[in-house]
């Protein structure tokens, strides 16, 4: 049992309000960070609108601000970032999301200024506006502000993205802008790349680069940012749209056969059952006699070649009567990749009630499949959560948590009904990033261990699995001195 002396909530609690406000105010002498998290508390206290006015003021303050960061003291910005990011999305977002979606837009708009004056070499400072970003994802959906309004606004913070903080910016906004929005967003962006950049007076040209090609001007270079952010938002649309041959458009026939383009190309065409075209691109493609391969063209290559030949096969086997050699193929083709479509396809062709067994005996399959991570994606898309959660309890011990992409979706999704596999999957990538000392995923595992904490409070027995305070001890008995990770979870 812990002394009464151990430094935690429960012991603090049994010290006087009076007490408590008088140490507060000692420990907080000389440390504006302390005193900004007070002001925050305070704010809160009394109302959502007195924090966003605490936060409003805090984010002025940081814009203004003019001196240099470098890695030295580059943690208090940082976690002055973090507070801020963190009440907008604990709380003003629960109470008031329309403020809280005001709020998080000028809170990106401090990235140009905060990137003029600080050394990010280490990634931390842009990963805040990344999640930042993300946020507003979240907060826009929830407010469904106007499409149109909001197509507007997205165009604007494109344009200022010199820093790469609005990065994926029209993916995440897609479902806020919805069919209208995204419309309005292409016809907005075809429109911001018509008319040419103004070209001075020869005498009024500021160089302001120099290379083998000569010197660079100023005109010259806004010209080509405005139209790379054109291109870029083009193809971004085009994707959130499902419109492949709007992507392609984007890249002119000689940049088609860059083999890293042509894969790109292909991969979206395979996902629209286009593999015959898919396989095109990559054949056009030029790969130079001396030059390596890339990986990303030949993985795509090779699944082109698979899905055209089980194309080929089926329609070959339908056409000639056999259908039930076809079935058999695509279970055959489900078994070996627990690809859903596959599945799908032959439950469809089965007697009613039939496809019930069958769907049964393919969800005893996927559980024991080889590939965790293949199983967990495949009862993720069908979706079958329940299977899911009970193949993470049961194979916990084969959870990988370095694959944060199919990690984090899968504890997104199975954290309201499943909150024990969520947190199994969440504590995963925890481990990961301690044991490897992976410093630069050090934010996202303490927004895990947040969430676990707050999963604990659903979870009414972990059965054979630590609690969560008996899961944080033993974290601290082997990472206690990983202080980048630790000074986070505090933030």
């Amino acid at each position: 049992m812990a002394s009464k002396t151990t430094l935690n909530a429960k012991n603090l609690e049994a010290l006087c309000a009076e007490r408590l406000a008088q140490l507060l105010i000692e420990v907080c002498t000389g440390n504006e960070a302390a005193k900004r998290k007070l002001r925050l508390a305070l704010a809160g206290a009394q109302s959502p609108r007195e924090a966003a006015r605490e936060i409003t003021k805090r984010l002025t303050s940081i814009a203004r601000a003019r001196s240099f960061i470098t890695w030295r003291n580059r943690k208090a910005l940082v976690t002055d970032l973090e507070t801020q990011r963190r009440t907008i999305v604990e709380q003003i977002a629960p109470a008031d999301p329309d403020e809280a979606l005001a709020l998080m837009w000028r809170f990106m708009a401090l990235a140009t200024p905060v990137f003029e004056r600080c050394d990010d070499s280490s990634g931390t400072v842009i990963g805040i506006f990344h999640q930042a970003c993300a946020d507003l994802g979240q907060f826009a959906e929830k407010v469904r502000p106007d499409p149109q309004a909001l197509a507007g606004t997205v165009l604007d913070a494109l344009q200022d993205n010199g820093y790469g903080q609005y990065d994926g910016l029209i993916g995440i906004m897609a479902p806020a802008l919805g069919d209208a929005g995204l419309a309005a967003l292409k016809s907005m962006t075809e429109e911001l790349g018509r008319p040419p950049v103004p070209v001075p007076p020869k005498d009024q040209w500021k160089a302001v680069g120099w290379g083998p090609g000569g010197t660079t001007y100023e005109h010259e270079m806004r010209a080509r940012e405005r139209a790379s952010t054109v291109a870029m938002a083009l193809k971004d649309i085009a994707d959130a749209q499902g419109d492949v041959d709007g992507f392609i458009a984007q890249y002119d026939p000689k940049t088609r056969k860059v083999p890293q383009i042509a894969a790109e190309i292909a991969q979206r065409l395979l996902a629209a059952g286009r593999a015959g075209e898919a396989l095109g691109f990559l054949e056009r493609a030029e790969l130079g006699g001396g030059l390596r391969v890339p990986l990303a063209w030949q993985d795509i290559r090779l699944q082109t070649l698979q899905t055209l030949q089980t194309l080929q096969t089926l329609e070959a086997l339908e056409a000639l009567g056999h259908g039930e050699e076809a079935q058999a193929f695509r279970w055959e083709c489900f078994e070996r990749t627990l690809s859903d479509s596959y599945l799908r396809a032959y439950l469809k062709r089965l007697p009613d009630f039939d496809d019930i067994e069958a769907e049964d005996r393919a969800m005893a399959h996927a559980v024991a499949y080889p590939s965790l991570l293949h199983a967990l994606q495949f009862f993720l898309d069908w979706p079958a959560l329940d299977r899911a959660a009970e193949l993470l309890l049961a194979r916990y011990d084969e959870i990988d948590g370095d694959h944060y992409e199919y990690l984090a979706p899968a504890a997104e999704a199975l954290s309201e009904r499943h909150p024990l596999a969520a947190t199994l999957v969440l504590r995963a990538m925890i481990d990961f990033t301690l044991t490897r000392t992976r410093a630069k995923r050090y934010r996202y595992a303490a927004e895990h261990l947040v969430s676990c904490a707050r999963l604990a409070r659903d979870i009414p027995d972990f059965g054979a699995f630590e609690t969560h305070d008996a899961y944080v001890a033993r974290l601290k008995e082997a990472h206690g001195r990983k202080f980048g990770f630790w000074s986070l979870t505090a933030a």
